[in-house]
């Protein structure tokens, strides 16, 4: 891409765990001034000291996302490469989650990522260039049972980001989104946890989430490592980037199955998606990868 040289400044939000901590460590190795922005200050030494042992300098920032006295913070880092990394996820039936639940989920994951975004992507068209990163999900292609309401934030993102895409692009404005699909970071475990901190009556729920785990075996973390990074860097300039590639055809096929679907389809039985979830224990790296090193 025409402009990759000349951007070097990047925001990595959520860059205290998973991706977004694996991506930022990884532009630094290349050269690029990044921020690492992590949630809570308790995050921030920790980070500083991982960077010192790989030998790697980060500028680590406090930023959350849902504050708007953050927000307006980042704004004076003069960002140049914006990767919209940071996110939670909220597992359960979407008759089950509770209403705060659900307000964060969409707060966290979408509205403040998004007023995040309207600050530092009007200073990019400013100068005339700049590039935003989404990091979407293969949820905000594809839905399952009992991410509903994370696949809908997901969703949600997926319409910014294309509509962003289309009006910043006489601003030499660059969008992609990053779409992982089930990689063993510690995230998806996570969403089938959240059930515990439930404000709400557990009498009234409609499956016991103590018996549930994440219904995938999962792929090792290091395709969305290397592609995230190279679509940070300008090195690649795809719009949609679907890892691992093996499910691109698979997530294809059920972005166009519900037009086949029928509202009587499967009345009285279990979903299929539901018993695996009963079936599957957590944590469990797919027979076909290499094990996931220690961090």
């Amino acid at each position: 891409m025409a402009s990759s040289a000349k951007l070097r400044k990047v925001l990595v939000t959520g860059a205290g765990t998973g991706f977004g901590y694996e991506v930022a460590m990884r532009l630094a190795e290349k050269g690029f001034d990044v921020v690492a922005a992590v949630e809570v200050y308790g995050q921030m030494q920790t980070l500083k000291r991982q960077a010192a042992e790989r030998g790697v300098t980060l500028e680590v920032e406090k930023l959350d996302v849902t504050h708007e006295g953050d927000r307006r913070k980042a704004l004076q880092w003069d960002i140049e490469i914006l990767v919209n990394n940071a996110g939670v996820g909220e597992g359960g039936s979407t008759l089950d989650i509770p209403g705060e639940n659900i307000r964060h989920q969409f707060e966290v994951n979408v509205t403040g990522p998004l007023l995040l975004t309207q600050g530092i992507a009007k200073q990019m068209v400013q100068r005339g260039q700049g590039r935003i990163i989404w990091v979407s999900s293969r949820e905000g292609l594809n839905v399952n049972p009992f991410t509903g309401i994370y696949a809908a934030s997901k969703h949600a993102l997926e319409a910014i980001a294309e509509s962003m895409k289309d009006e910043l692009q006489e601003f030499g404005i660059e969008v992609a989104t990053m779409n992982p699909g089930p990689f063993l970071t510690g995230f998806n475990d996570r969403i089938f946890q959240t059930w515990e901190s439930w404000e709400d009556d557990p009498s009234q729920r409609l499956f016991d989430y103590a018996k549930l785990a994440f219904p995938r075996a999962q792929f090792n973390p290091e395709p969305v490592y290397a592609t995230l990074t190279a679509l940070a860097a300008g090195e690649v300039d795809t719009y949609r980037n679907l890892e691992p590639k093996s499910m691109i055809e698979e997530t294809k096929k059920l972005i166009e199955a519900p037009w086949d679907k029928k509202t009587t389809d499967g009345l009285g039985e279990r979903n299929a998606g539901i018993q695996q979830a009963f079936d599957m224990m957590p944590e469990q790296l797919r027979d076909d990868q290499d094990p996931i090193p220690a961090p």
